[in-house]
Parts: structure tokens; sequence; C-alpha cells
């Protein structure tokens, strides 16, 4: 049976244009003009004898018809891009893309790595970090690592790791100027990273002493600056329990007060939609599990 199918490369410019509701937009995305995806939808439109969209200036909507049409040509792109990759990997052999958060990787995934690739010694991981923010213009994982448990359109989350905040500093730090209480914070400099902007804000109020003042402060733009700076002896920051039980157990960072411990936004694994039936995707999440037990 032959299939009677419209122009893929209008098909692309269609559901671009009806995502993101701007022919320009969808050309950017694209990487064509504005006026080949104007040309493209309306190729579609000729060929489907409706139209798709109603034109508003700069702005375009649907019509009620391309709103019908819409979910079943992504659904379609989704399940011909999943193929596709999986297709590709068994061709060159499974490869596993991992987008984390730069301080959840360097203190907590990688020094844990060396299981998983003892469990599966034939993938190739392939780690990159980011902080970006998830969306499907971006999603070039297989799984990526977030803070927080977010609504990501198009994505499957799950939280595994909870975290807990605590005051942390250097061994030498604590022997020069010790720290028995909340209160002698206020001889130390405390240190902040723009990533975690409230983070001492929270622990002093839930310690009773919202209105203490450090001797000093430094800021840092990520939150991995700001442990690497503890750790050298630069003052004290606020130590993520679990990421930072190695350091703790090895003895370069020490937490000189037992409580409170802050419970915070935890992480959470976040998989495509099209991956998440995909056998050594929900490996890699049963795994980052298993290890988040033990911790």
């Amino acid at each position: 049976m032959t299939r009677r199918l419209p122009p893929l490369n209008a098909l692309k410019a269609f559901e671009s244009a009806a995502r993101q509701g701007s022919f320009r937009l969808a050309a950017d995305t694209l990487h064509v003009t504005h006026g080949a995806i104007s040309r493209q939808v309306q190729q579609l439109e000729e060929w489907l004898g409706v139209a798709l969209f109603v034109r508003q200036g700069r702005r375009v909507e649907l019509t009620a018809a391309g709103q019908a049409y819409l979910p079943t040509i992504q659904t379609a792109f989704d399940q011909i891009a999943s193929a596709t990759e999986k297709l590709v990997a068994r061709a060159q052999g499974r490869r596993l893309r991992i987008n984390v958060t730069p301080t959840l990787a360097m203190h907590w995934l990688l020094p844990r790595l060396t299981r998983f690739q003892l469990r599966y010694p034939g993938v190739e991981l392939r780690l990159a970090t980011s902080d970006a923010a998830i969306n499907n213009q971006n999603a070039d994982f297989d799984i990526a690592i977030r803070r927080g448990q977010e609504h990501w359109r198009g994505f499957v989350a799950h939280a595994f790791l909870t975290e807990r905040e605590l005051p942390v500093c250097s061994p030498a730090l604590l022997e020069r100027q010790p720290i028995s209480q909340a209160e002698d914070l206020a001889h130390h400099t405390l240190l902040h990273s723009e990533t975690r902007p409230v983070a001492w804000e929270r622990w002093l109020a839930a310690a009773g002493v919202p209105a203490l003042q450090p001797a000093a402060t430094q800021h840092f733009d990520h939150y991995y600056l700001a442990l690497q700076a503890a750790i050298d002896g630069l003052g004290i920051t606020l130590g993520p329990l679990p990421v930072i039980e190695d350091e703790l157990a090895s003895g370069k960072l020490v937490a000189p007060l037992t409580g409170p411990e802050v419970t915070v936004k935890g992480y959470c694994w976040v998989v495509p939609q099209s991956l998440v039936e995909d056998e050594l995707v929900s490996a890699f999440c049963t795994w980052l599990e298993e290890e988040a037990a033990k911790s």
C-alpha cells in the first residue's frame, strides 16, 4: 500500500511554527529564512486543502484544523527520533548522554560512576555539566539531573536524592576560630553562591539567629566555587548532605555544628518522554536511586 504523505520539510516547518506560535522563531530553530517557513507552511496547506494558521501580523495562531493536526505530527516526530536514536545506538555501540549540575557531578556522581561502568562495561558515558533550564529545544541528553522537581513538558522526572544543608569549613579554619553554637558564625566569613541565593538566610532563621551579622561575606556565581573556597579555608559555606559526604569522610571539610540540618530542594532525574521505556536509560535511573539509597 502506497502511503500518501505530505512533504517532510513542510511538516517540520508546520510543527515548529505551531509549537512556538511564530514563523520567525521557527525559522531560527530550523536555521532557514522566515520566507522559507512561510512557503513551506503554504505548501502544506495547499497539499492538505485546508488552512492551518490564522496570520495576525508577526504572530500566527492555529486554526481548529491545525490544532487537531498538531498532536499527531508531534507524536510521529517523537517516534521517528526515538527509532533513529535506537538504531544509531545499536550501530555504533551504546552511548548514554548524561547532563548534570556541576556540583553534583563533581562531588557525588563522578566518584560513583565506576560502579555503573563495572555493571555495564559496554556502555560509553558522555557527561556534560549544566544548570540550564530544560526544554525541548536543548534536550541533547538521554538523562538530565536537576535540583527540584518541576513539570517539564515532554519529559518524565522523578526525585531520587534528598538534600540537607549544614555549615561546613576546613579543619584549619575551625582550629583558628572554634564554633560551638550558631552565634559563633558572627566571627567568620560566610560564603554565598548566586545559584543558592537564600541559603544562609534560610539556615540562620532555622538556627534561631536570623539577624546574625558575619564578620565578612564572599559571593560566588556557582556553588561549587563556594564549596572549594570552604575547602581552601576562605570561610564557611552551607554544605549539602549527602552530596559532600566524601569530603567529610576524608577530613577535607568538617561540620562544626550538628544542626539544624535544613532540608532543601533535592535532585531528580529527567528523561525525554520518548526514552522512558529505553532499557539502558531505565537502568541508569534505577542505579541513581540505588546509589542515593546508600547515601
